[in-house]
């Protein structure tokens, strides 16, 4: 193996790549923060998210199969040696990390108002209506949680099937793998690319009908934009790459490029309109809660409703019919109308 095993040492490669790796993780900072403190991810397509997600998946997956015979090499370098080498396969290991960050932070932060359809039920006497969430999920928030799930299935599937066939490999050298390892590769290097070129168009749509920004993050895609120039010069750089590798960095940024400009026109309207990202007055008091679907303005509780309803409003009624009944008490203890945990969007 040592005479395969020869060590690359491209000093312009990997400062070229170690920028990249800085570059690329200030770039997704912004876009996490916003969701984080907007507390709120309304803007956002799933199918963008899905299909982003899948995209850098395959996309780490094949370069990781195409330099899979420099990994292998790993045990018989030093630690510099090694990290060096394989530059460009942690490189779309942190792009694929950071971007399902987001669609984490997307299902987090998802607005409580759309996750479930809420009814109005009148009270007797003076007393306002009463807000009600139904255990009944709305379309989009239903399709969030079928999205997310397929983004888990299809990772553990394709790195399943990556790591079978790379155990079959004998030897390190990359001028010998098999036709079905290759074929593989080039499967997931044109799935990539197939995905990056759909996976902007559910976004772009979407940000067109609401003609908002929402929780999008501008200043992550002006650094995303050009940086795909780099990224793509960083990947062909690197031994043992072709155009399935890349190709899809360069359609992506080219997509990007196109929300990047509707996104600075409709910032532009905002302000002219007086609104925020999220469609709300700007200067005026915190008289609006979250979003809406369509990204209008739902009217807050008024301290009325709150004094009516109380606790009520923030029980716990997404509960199966089947666990209830006549004796059950109408108010909920206190503690039952506490948030659930970070990840409890995976058991809806």
């Amino acid at each position: 193996m040592s005479e395969v095993c020869v060590p690359i040492h491209d000093p312009w490669s990997a400062a070229l790549t170690a920028f990249l790796c800085v570059g690329i993780t200030a770039s997704y900072l912004p876009q996490h923060w916003r969701i984080i403190a907007a507390k709120s991810s309304a803007g956002f397509s799933p199918w963008f998210l899905l299909l982003g997600s899948m995209s850098s998946a395959s996309a780490m997956l094949n370069i990781i199969v195409m330099q899979w015979g420099i990994v292998r090499c790993c045990p018989v370098w030093s630690f510099g040696s090694c990290v060096e080498s394989i530059a460009g396969v942690l490189q779309l290991i942190l792009v694929w990390i950071l971007f399902v960050m987001i669609l984490v932070l997307y299902m987090v932060y998802y607005p409580e108002n759309m996750k479930y359809v809420e009814l109005d039920v009148d009270l007797p006497g003076n007393l306002p209506p009463r807000h009600i969430k139904t255990p009944v999920k709305q379309e989009n928030w239903k399709l969030s949680v079928t999205l997310a799930w397929a983004v888990g299935i299809h990772i553990a599937l394709i790195a399943f099937i990556t790591f079978m066939l790379l155990s079959t490999d004998p030897t390190p050298d990359s001028t010998q793998r098999s036709p079905q390892i290759q074929l593989w590769a080039t499967f997931l290097g044109l799935s990539s690319a197939v995905l990056a070129t759909t996976q902007y168009t559910p976004q772009i749509l979407h940000t067109f009908r609401l003609g908002l920004v929402g929780a999008l993050s501008i200043p992550m895609m002006c650094l995303q934009t050009p940086g795909a120039i780099l990224m793509v010069t960083s990947i062909v750089a690197r031994p043992g790459t072709n155009w399935t590798t890349w190709i899809s960095y360069a359609i992506a940024g080219v997509m990007q490029g196109i929300l990047l400009v509707m996104c600075l026109v409709f910032r532009a309207r905002q302000h002219a309109d007086g609104i925020d990202d999220f469609g709300r007055p700007l200067n005026s008091p915190p008289a609006y809660a979250d979003s809406d679907v369509d990204g209008d303005a739902v009217p807050a509780s008024t301290p009325a409703l709150e004094a009516a309803v109380g606790d009520a409003v923030h029980s716990d009624l997404r509960a199966e019919p089947e666990q209830t009944s006549e004796a059950t008490p109408l108010l909920p203890k206190r503690d039952e109308g506490r948030r659930k945990g970070l990840f409890d969007w995976l058991k809806r």
